[in-house]
Protein backbone atom coordinates (compact mmCIF):
# COMPACT_ATOMS: atom_id res chain seq x y z
CA UNK A 1 0.00 0.00 0.00
CA UNK A 2 0.83 3.70 -0.77
CA UNK A 3 -0.30 6.69 0.75
CA UNK A 4 0.81 10.13 -0.21
CA UNK A 5 -0.07 12.94 2.57
CA UNK A 6 0.10 16.80 1.14
CA UNK A 7 -0.01 19.92 4.00
CA UNK A 8 -0.90 23.09 2.04
CA UNK A 9 -0.83 26.76 2.52
CA UNK A 10 -3.76 28.07 2.14
CA UNK A 11 -4.61 29.43 -1.51
CA UNK A 12 -1.05 27.17 -2.50
CA UNK A 13 -3.53 25.05 -4.74
CA UNK A 14 -2.61 21.96 -2.93
CA UNK A 15 -6.16 20.16 -3.17
CA UNK A 16 -5.91 21.10 -6.58
CA UNK A 17 -2.58 19.09 -6.67
CA UNK A 18 -3.35 16.45 -4.82
CA UNK A 19 -6.48 15.17 -6.92
CA UNK A 20 -3.90 15.66 -9.82
CA UNK A 21 -1.27 13.69 -8.72
CA UNK A 22 -3.74 11.02 -7.81
CA UNK A 23 -5.29 10.70 -11.12
CA UNK A 24 -1.89 10.54 -12.37
CA UNK A 25 -0.87 7.72 -10.37
CA UNK A 26 -4.20 6.16 -10.87
CA UNK A 27 -4.73 6.71 -6.49
CA UNK A 28 -7.55 6.82 -5.02
CA UNK A 29 -8.19 10.39 -4.12
CA UNK A 30 -9.24 10.81 0.11
CA UNK A 31 -11.12 14.47 0.62
CA UNK A 32 -14.82 14.42 0.88
CA UNK A 33 -15.24 11.03 2.41
CA UNK A 34 -13.21 11.63 5.11
CA UNK A 35 -15.17 14.64 5.84
CA UNK A 36 -18.58 12.75 5.91
CA UNK A 37 -17.20 9.74 8.07
CA UNK A 38 -16.02 11.96 10.30
CA UNK A 39 -19.45 13.98 10.63
CA UNK A 40 -21.18 10.65 11.20
CA UNK A 41 -18.94 9.78 14.07
CA UNK A 42 -19.01 12.95 15.59
CA UNK A 43 -22.53 13.19 15.22
CA UNK A 44 -22.08 17.15 13.74
CA UNK A 45 -22.98 18.33 10.46
CA UNK A 46 -20.01 18.28 7.26
CA UNK A 47 -19.33 21.80 7.24
CA UNK A 48 -18.75 21.67 10.84
CA UNK A 49 -16.49 18.95 10.22
CA UNK A 50 -14.91 20.42 7.33
CA UNK A 51 -14.07 23.53 8.99
CA UNK A 52 -12.82 22.15 12.17
CA UNK A 53 -10.80 19.64 11.01
CA UNK A 54 -7.48 20.81 10.41
CA UNK A 55 -8.19 23.71 13.59
CA UNK A 56 -6.76 23.42 16.84
CA UNK A 57 -9.55 23.26 19.29
CA UNK A 58 -7.42 24.78 22.42
CA UNK A 59 -6.62 21.73 24.36
CA UNK A 60 -3.46 20.78 25.87
CA UNK A 61 -1.09 19.27 24.06
CA UNK A 62 -0.57 16.35 26.07
CA UNK A 63 -3.42 15.02 23.64
CA UNK A 64 -1.08 13.63 21.20
CA UNK A 65 -0.26 11.51 24.38
CA UNK A 66 -2.67 10.40 26.11
CA UNK A 67 -5.80 10.31 23.45
CA UNK A 68 -7.82 10.89 26.17
CA UNK A 69 -11.11 13.12 25.89
CA UNK A 70 -12.34 13.99 29.20
CA UNK A 71 -15.97 14.87 30.46
CA UNK A 72 -17.65 17.83 28.39
CA UNK A 73 -15.34 17.60 25.70
CA UNK A 74 -15.78 20.50 23.01
CA UNK A 75 -16.86 19.82 19.11
CA UNK A 76 -13.70 20.66 18.16
CA UNK A 77 -12.09 17.57 20.09
CA UNK A 78 -14.93 15.61 19.17
CA UNK A 79 -14.09 15.96 15.33
CA UNK A 80 -10.02 15.39 16.27
CA UNK A 81 -10.67 12.05 17.64
CA UNK A 82 -13.30 10.93 15.12
CA UNK A 83 -10.86 12.26 12.48
CA UNK A 84 -8.18 10.25 13.40
CA UNK A 85 -10.33 7.15 13.47
CA UNK A 86 -11.34 7.84 10.35
CA UNK A 87 -7.79 8.08 9.16
CA UNK A 88 -6.77 5.08 10.64
CA UNK A 89 -9.94 2.80 9.13
CA UNK A 90 -9.05 4.55 5.49
CA UNK A 91 -5.80 3.20 5.65
CA UNK A 92 -5.99 -0.36 7.68
CA UNK A 93 -8.45 -0.75 3.82
CA UNK A 94 -5.32 -0.95 2.22
CA UNK A 95 -5.63 1.13 -0.86
CA UNK A 96 -2.87 3.53 -2.73
CA UNK A 97 -4.04 6.70 -1.84
CA UNK A 98 -3.69 10.83 -1.54
CA UNK A 99 -4.96 12.53 1.40
CA UNK A 100 -5.12 15.88 1.76
CA UNK A 101 -4.66 17.71 4.86
CA UNK A 102 -5.80 16.63 8.76
CA UNK A 103 -2.23 15.95 9.88
CA UNK A 104 -2.30 12.77 8.06
CA UNK A 105 1.17 12.39 8.12
CA UNK A 106 1.32 12.65 11.51
CA UNK A 107 -1.59 10.15 12.10
CA UNK A 108 -0.50 8.02 9.14
CA UNK A 109 3.32 7.51 10.10
CA UNK A 110 3.17 3.95 10.81
CA UNK A 111 2.38 3.33 7.12
CA UNK A 112 5.66 5.06 6.07
CA UNK A 113 3.66 7.86 3.68
CA UNK A 114 5.20 10.20 1.61
CA UNK A 115 4.76 13.31 2.34
CA UNK A 116 4.48 16.66 0.41
CA UNK A 117 4.26 20.60 1.43
CA UNK A 118 2.87 22.85 -0.58
CA UNK A 119 3.36 26.55 -0.20
CA UNK A 120 2.86 29.72 -2.25
CA UNK A 121 4.10 33.44 -2.33
CA UNK A 122 1.20 35.74 -0.76
CA UNK A 123 0.89 37.33 -4.10
CA UNK A 124 0.25 33.87 -5.72
CA UNK A 125 -2.02 32.84 -3.32
CA UNK A 126 -4.54 35.70 -2.85
CA UNK A 127 -4.66 35.22 -7.22
CA UNK A 128 -5.77 31.67 -6.70
CA UNK A 129 -8.08 32.73 -4.10
CA UNK A 130 -9.85 35.77 -5.81
CA UNK A 131 -9.83 33.14 -9.03
CA UNK A 132 -11.68 30.41 -7.17
CA UNK A 133 -14.05 32.27 -4.79
CA UNK A 134 -17.67 31.86 -5.62
CA UNK A 135 -19.41 34.24 -7.18
CA UNK A 136 -21.00 37.20 -4.70
CA UNK A 137 -17.91 36.13 -2.03
CA UNK A 138 -15.25 38.32 -3.90
CA UNK A 139 -13.24 39.69 -0.40
CA UNK A 140 -11.04 43.32 -0.28
CA UNK A 141 -7.12 42.17 -0.78
CA UNK A 142 -6.48 43.15 3.20
CA UNK A 143 -9.43 41.00 4.12
CA UNK A 144 -8.29 38.15 2.13
CA UNK A 145 -4.85 38.40 3.37
CA UNK A 146 -5.90 38.55 6.79
CA UNK A 147 -8.63 35.19 6.01
CA UNK A 148 -5.42 33.49 4.05
CA UNK A 149 -3.40 34.11 7.80
CA UNK A 150 -5.57 33.21 9.68
CA UNK A 151 -6.16 29.60 7.83
CA UNK A 152 -2.82 28.95 8.01
CA UNK A 153 -2.71 29.94 11.59
CA UNK A 154 -5.31 27.28 12.72
CA UNK A 155 -3.70 24.85 10.55
CA UNK A 156 -0.10 25.22 12.26
CA UNK A 157 -1.91 25.10 15.56
CA UNK A 158 -2.96 22.08 14.36
CA UNK A 159 0.03 20.12 13.31
CA UNK A 160 1.58 21.65 16.75
CA UNK A 161 -1.16 19.76 18.54
CA UNK A 162 -1.35 16.24 16.98
CA UNK A 163 2.16 15.98 16.93
CA UNK A 164 4.62 18.67 18.85
CA UNK A 165 6.37 20.03 15.39
CA UNK A 166 6.42 22.93 13.49
CA UNK A 167 3.95 22.84 10.81
CA UNK A 168 5.72 23.42 7.32
CA UNK A 169 9.06 22.65 8.46
CA UNK A 170 11.12 21.42 5.35
CA UNK A 171 12.71 18.49 7.35
CA UNK A 172 8.69 16.74 8.32
CA UNK A 173 8.86 16.45 4.82
CA UNK A 174 9.86 14.12 1.65
CA UNK A 175 9.15 17.10 -0.82
CA UNK A 176 8.33 20.83 -0.98
CA UNK A 177 6.91 22.54 -3.96
CA UNK A 178 6.17 26.01 -4.52
CA UNK A 179 3.66 26.44 -6.50
CA UNK A 180 4.43 30.50 -7.48
CA UNK A 181 3.85 30.87 -11.16
CA UNK A 182 3.34 27.10 -11.89
CA UNK A 183 0.59 25.91 -13.56
CA UNK A 184 -0.57 22.59 -12.00
CA UNK A 185 -2.07 21.05 -14.75
CA UNK A 186 2.12 20.72 -15.64
CA UNK A 187 3.13 20.15 -12.00
CA UNK A 188 1.13 16.86 -11.23
CA UNK A 189 2.99 14.68 -14.38
CA UNK A 190 6.85 15.29 -12.30
CA UNK A 191 5.53 15.02 -8.63
CA UNK A 192 3.78 11.80 -9.90
CA UNK A 193 7.19 10.68 -11.37
CA UNK A 194 8.77 11.87 -7.82
CA UNK A 195 6.58 9.73 -5.76
CA UNK A 196 6.73 6.70 -7.96
CA UNK A 197 10.77 6.88 -8.02
CA UNK A 198 10.70 7.46 -4.11
CA UNK A 199 8.02 4.15 -3.27
CA UNK A 200 10.40 2.05 -5.79
CA UNK A 201 13.68 3.16 -3.78
CA UNK A 202 11.33 2.64 -0.01
CA UNK A 203 10.38 -0.91 -2.06
CA UNK A 204 14.52 -1.65 -2.35
CA UNK A 205 15.49 -0.89 1.26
Amino acid sequence: MKIVTISREFGSGGRELGKRLAQQLGFAYCDREIVAAVARKSELSEEYAARAGEQAPGFPLTFRRTLSLPAGQQPGMKVLLAQREVLKELAARGEDCVIVGRGADVVLAEYRPLNLFVYAAPEAKLRRCRERAPEGEQLAGRELSRRIRQVDAGRAQYYRLISGRTWGQKEHYHLCVNTTGLNLKSVAPWAAGFVQSWFREEGSL
